[in-house]
């Protein structure tokens, strides 16, 4: 499936310190997969992150197509109780 970053998801990962290959590599491989009040869908993965020295989970929302994700923005919160669904 391609990935296709959107110009204003492409300015604020930038801004947020997320790679455009951390944002690929949550589309391909979410550990979870929500979809959103909006119809949009939603993918997250925890990690560690070193720098902020706690664990994180990345989001990234997107409208999904049969052959495309289209990133609407992505951010990392370490709120990963307010956002992971339980049971996974």
């Amino acid at each position: 499936m391609e990935v296709i970053i959107k110009e204003h998801a492409s300015f604020e990962a930038k801004r947020r310190g997320i790679t455009e290959e951390l944002i690929k590599s949550v589309v391909k491989n979410p550990q979870q997969k929500l979809l959103s009040k909006k119809g949009r869908v939603i993918v997250q993965n925890k990690y560690y992150d070193h720098a902020e020295n706690k664990e994180m989970l990345l989001r990234v929302i997107g409208i999904e197509m049969s052959e495309a994700f289209h990133v609407i923005t992505a951010y990392k919160t370490s709120k990963t109780s307010k956002y992971w669904m339980k049971g996974d």
